[in-house]
């Protein structure tokens, strides 16, 4: 089955909490805070691999998470760092970020993409130790790993792309100049899934040619097989252009050029405008005449023109020389940038740390805060450098801040999960 679209959701490790720990050893006083580093989280890394061609393996698991952090542990004992979580796709598949459609990676070379980073490990106690506070009881939980709805959009990395309408011969040009065996018959739609076929031009040369599903009128708009295969010409460096030379099912090849051509444009703009080339098939079916009046029309448009037989493979080699030809004085494939995340208001948010804040019953109540839970884990309510220590968290992620904006007053009481106190400006 090929499948060239899915959704997945994605979860980084988060990386694990710092120890509270003191070193005891007999006949050493006072040893002092000993707590170690969690490790961190695992990412979540992209992969190409050429052994797949389809996203088909991503409609059935559609939920990916990397390994958390080991939390530190006593004598400085850093946590174990977690395994990276490696996805593997097919060469040339867009990861693009679900709710905005913002381009996060493009997975087309062989090195790994980082697409969810892993959270660090929190601090052990042993950093927050001073000439003032020799026996801190409280120590960093680690940072939540990036987590993550993402579309998977394959765009098969290809040279040359053959456009046409169905059933004008396109897979049997590809079977005669590649390796590639597509279905060939006389109906319409007969390809159903683009295939790729490597021209070979000699020792160390080739190139890539797509046979894409046969386009028709409205493709550009969801009409037919071809609105589903038209994100596979869009790295195309060149196309061609089949046509029906002899009108076999009774449709003019020049408002079927027309056709095609307009639908490219429906869909992209820059794709109306990539180099083409007019191939015209099925030329032992007309006559000499009617082949003049066709390359007379395209060249006086500015196209190559190129009339050939597929089956025997008469004027293949003229048109695969040029078309090599050609190649040679364009760009390479289009790879795509990451585009910048767009700058977010952090008022209810700080480094993805979200909460909320409401009052009941004249209490103000700091709620759907989970990552406060895990830095509730390291404090101690009865120490009272650990509660500043939670105090300055409240005050760096914004908590602090909208409590006054709810109008908090010193003297109210504040609950946060499991812990409650005086507020004090």
């Amino acid at each position: 089955m090929f499948v060239d679209i899915a959704n997945i959701h994605l979860k980084a490790g988060d990386g694990g909490n710092g120890a509270v720990s003191f070193h005891r050893e007999k006949y050493v006083a006072a040893g002092g805070p000993d707590g170690g580093d969690g490790g961190r989280g695992g990412n979540i890394v992209f992969l190409t691999d050429d052994n797949l061609s389809t996203l088909a393996d991503f409609r059935y698991k559609r939920k990916y998470f990397a390994e958390n952090g080991a939390n530190g542990g006593a004598g400085r004992c850093t946590g174990k760092s977690a395994k990276d979580l490696i996805i593997r796709v097919p060469r040339g598949t867009l990861v693009k970020e679900a709710e905005t459609g913002r381009i996060i990676a493009d997975v087309s070379g062989d090195e790994p993409i980082v697409v969810a980073k892993g959270g660090n490990g929190g601090w052990g106690n042993m950093h927050f130790a001073t000439a003032t506070r020799q026996i801190p009881k409280f120590a960093k939980s680690g940072n939540p790993g990036e987590e993550i709805d993402v579309t998977l959009e394959l765009k098969l990395l290809a040279d040359v792309g053959l456009i046409g309408f169905p059933n004008v011969g396109k897979s049997t040009l590809v079977s005669v100049v590649s390796q590639a065996k597509p279905k060939i018959a006389n109906y319409h739609f007969t390809t159903l899934t683009p295939v790729l076929g490597v021209v070979s031009m000699g020792e160390g040369s080739s190139f890539v040619m797509a046979d894409i599903p046969g386009l028709i009128e409205g493709a550009g708009e969801g009409v037919g097989l071809g609105h589903e295969f038209l994100r596979h010409v869009d790295r195309c460096r060149l196309l061609l252009h089949v046509i029906d030379a002899s009108g076999s099912e009774g449709r003019d090849p020049i408002e079927d050029f027309n056709t095609i051509n307009n639908e490219l444009k429906v869909y992209s703009e820059e794709l109306s405008q990539r180099k083409q080339i007019v191939v015209a098939n099925k030329c032992d079916l007309t006559d000499d005449e009617k082949i003049a009046e066709l390359k007379e029309y395209f060249t006086g448009k500015g196209y190559e023109f190129f009339p050939i037989m597929a089956p025997i493979a008469e004027g293949t080699k003229e048109l695969i020389d040029f078309v090599a030809a050609e190649l040679a004085k364009l760009p390479a494939i289009k790879i795509y940038e990451p585009e910048a995340a767009p700058v977010q208001d952090f008022t209810f948010k700080s480094d993805k740390r979200t909460f909320k804040v409401f009052v009941e019953d004249g209490i103000y109540v700091v709620d759907e805060a989970p990552w406060l839970l895990k830095i509730l884990e390291t404090v101690d309510p009865d120490d009272y450098e650990s509660l500043q220590y939670f105090q300055r968290v409240l005050q760096q992620t914004g908590i602090i801040d909208e409590l006054i904006k709810q109008g908090v007053q010193d003297g109210d009481t504040v609950v946060v999960y499991d812990i409650e106190f005086d507020f004090v400006s």
